[in-house]
């Protein structure tokens, strides 16, 4: 298979260079077509890979969570679209041969088999596989005619064409299917931009865009006639104010032994001074008017560094990895510091390089954040940490993983 994939690789290396201006234009249209449909069978070659890594495991045996973040690391994919390539794989390989086929062959695209299997796996729990097999031909015969969007709309009928005699009954259990669909697919993804800023996208489910309608709504008015926000900026403020609100209850539960918290880095004397910019713990930077007016409800704790942003004393020396050393460690590698991980630093254990039980000191020169599937990772398997030249961690691999042990580094969280 990779030499084959190999070949089509360097097929396509050659169309990539060729000259489309030349071509007249019904050839044109046939070559996209062409490059369309071989598009959607490499999309059935890549599930069947997923759909074997996922099953034989080959992600956790590499340290990853799952096989979502294990393709997110390996094809520099974003989660929900890893999410979604694993899900449809299963979907396809466990019950849905037709489906693909037909993207096999190139007569379907990715977003149209996920939306038959979704509907096929709701028809199949409502009518019976006699009535999905049915439901099948006749989806795929659509994808024909009719894109993403109207393939789904005419899929929640879909019943009223392959079984009108329970179509009335099954609409009830299709709703209730499509209810669990989209608890299943619920997310919300918080990507970070190169100018600091957080980009928000998501899917939210019924009882939850409920709730946050109510929550979000009152706040949104327009403060007066002179308000120049768009209402995209007035959403903004609104879902700023809540969390200044919940983060004041003190009702947040604590994230490795500290409550709730914003932490800023910055120079105490240029913060007086009201000259520089400060640094969150996520790394996201923040204007100098910004700091001062969020060190207004601060208390303020002394962090020392060297040159190279290293901290080297956060308040007392304590016992357990919590409070000022704690600190210290988000100071310095802003999250999970595996290999490929993106967990924040609120989600992370605290780990002794050198176990405690064998002499390790409670010091961050022997101390590493990470997540707790990790955390469990490091300690039944053969990876080594060890802190590099610059004071950050580096994770060297067992030899059947890499038999050169090159160390590697998480890329994932800002480095100073």
């Amino acid at each position: 298979m990779v030499e084959e994939l190999a070949q089509a690789d360097d097929a396509v290396a050659v169309c990539v260079d060729a000259a489309a201006w030349a071509l007249p234009e019904h050839e044109l249209i046939a070559a996209l077509d062409a490059a369309h449909r071989l598009e959607q069978r490499l999309a059935a070659v890549t599930l069947a890979l997923v759909r074997e890594l996922d099953g034989r495991g080959t992600a956790r045996a590499q340290g990853a969570s799952s096989t979502t973040a294990w393709l997110r690391e390996r094809l520099r994919l974003a989660i929900p679209a890893a999410r979604r390539l694993v899900d449809l794989a299963t979907a396809l390989d466990t019950g849905n041969p037709a489906v693909r086929q037909a993207l096999a062959d190139g007569h379907l695209s990715l977003d149209q088999a996920r939306i038959i299997t979704d509907t096929v796996t709701t028809v199949q729990a409502t009518a019976g596989a006699e009535v999905a097999d049915k439901a099948v031909v006749v989806l795929v015969d659509w994808a024909a005619q009719f894109d993403p969007t109207q393939l789904r709309k005419l899929g929640t009928r879909i019943l009223d064409h392959v079984a009108p005699d329970i179509a009335d009954t099954a609409a009830q259990a299709a709703l209730e299917a499509e209810a669990r669909r989209a608890a299943r697919d619920r997310h919300v993804t918080v990507s970070e931009l190169s100018d600091g800023r957080l980009r928000l996208t998501g899917v939210l489910d019924a009882e939850t865009a409920g709730l946050l309608r109510a929550a979000i709504d009152p706040l949104t008015a327009p403060a007066g006639s002179d308000d120049q926000r768009s209402p995209g900026q007035r959403r903004h403020d609104a879902l700023t104010d809540i969390c200044r609100l919940v983060l004041r209850t003190g009702d947040l539960p604590e994230h490795g032994g500290d409550p709730a918290q914003i932490i800023i880095t910055t120079n105490y004397d240029a913060l007086v001074g009201q000259l520089t910019a400060g640094t969150l713990d996520t790394g996201l930077h923040l204007t100098p008017a910004t700091v001062r007016r969020l060190a207004c409800d601060a208390a303020i704790l002394p962090a020392v560094l060297n040159g190279t942003s290293q901290p080297l004393d956060v308040g007392r020396q304590r016992r357990l990895i919590s409070g000022p050393l704690r600190r210290a460690l988000i100071l310095r590698d802003r999250g999970c510091a595996f290999p490929g991980c993106d967990r924040p630093p609120r989600w992370c254990h605290a780990h002794h390089i050198q176990h405690w039980a064998d002499g390790g000191a409670t010091s961050l020169a022997n101390a590493v954040l990470l997540c707790g599937h990790h955390h469990r990772h490091l300690h039944d398997s053969d990876w080594t940490i060890q802190l590099g030249n610059d004071g950050h961690p580096e994770f060297t691999p067992p030899a059947w993983l890499d038999p050169e042990q090159l160390p590697r580094r998480n890329h994932y969280h800002r480095r100073t």
